[in-house]
């Protein structure tokens, strides 16, 4: 069985905007484009029935599209740099869907996830990369920003064995309900201010 992960798909123009990045960074092994996400919960090996429990307990999931913007980059490992990745602008609404998502998997028996949910874009693994050369890198891209985007929904996703960085399938969709809100409505600013 592959190794299962629920994530966001990246849209074109803020994939593009990501590969700008690509390069200057000796050690540096590069994601493709085309394999760009922010994951919510990696899953790993289950079996056959799990998978199947998995899928149909997120198709149950009725939240909202979200609306992101990538801010920033960083890298993980700090005395021993292993990835860098772009950062992802602060969403209640994104925290929640991934907290909906880790209580499903533990309600199905998976164990908790160890790591704190720190949205990102892996955008390169690291080899023996110097510290010095991470920070050079880093230093020259800190102000990196893409225009927000809609995540009008979150896929399940499988890897095969690797050291990471895809190719990625998508093996279901799961599509989020277009938001209520019309935020840019004059009727809902006045409102929103007690008119």
């Amino acid at each position: 069985m592959p190794r299962l992960f629920t994530a966001l798909e990246i849209p074109r123009n803020a994939a593009m905007s990501l590969s700008l990045l690509r390069g200057g960074l000796p050690g540096a092994r590069w994601i493709d484009v085309e394999n760009y996400h922010i994951t919510l919960r990696f899953i790993g090996h289950v079996d056959g029935r799990t998978a199947d429990e998995i899928v149909n307990r997120l198709d149950r999931i009725d939240r909202e599209e979200i609306q992101l913007s990538l801010s920033g980059i960083g890298s993980f490992g700090s005395k021993k740099p292993h990835s860098i990745w772009a950062g992802v602008s602060p969403s209640p609404e994104l925290n929640a869907l991934q907290a909906e998502i880790e209580r499903i998997c533990q309600r199905i028996g998976l164990a908790p996830d160890p790591r704190r949910f720190t949205p990102h874009v892996t955008l390169a693994r690291l080899r023996s990369a110097r510290v010095e050369d991470v920070v050079h890198y880093l230093a020259g891209r800190g102000n990196f920003h893409t225009m927000p985007f809609t995540a009008a929904r979150f896929v399940l996703m499988s890897s095969k064995e690797s050291v990471g960085g895809g190719p990625y399938l998508t093996e279901e969709v799961f599509p989020l309900q277009e938001s209520r809100v019309d935020y840019g409505s004059s009727e809902h600013y006045a409102e929103s201010i007690g008119r």
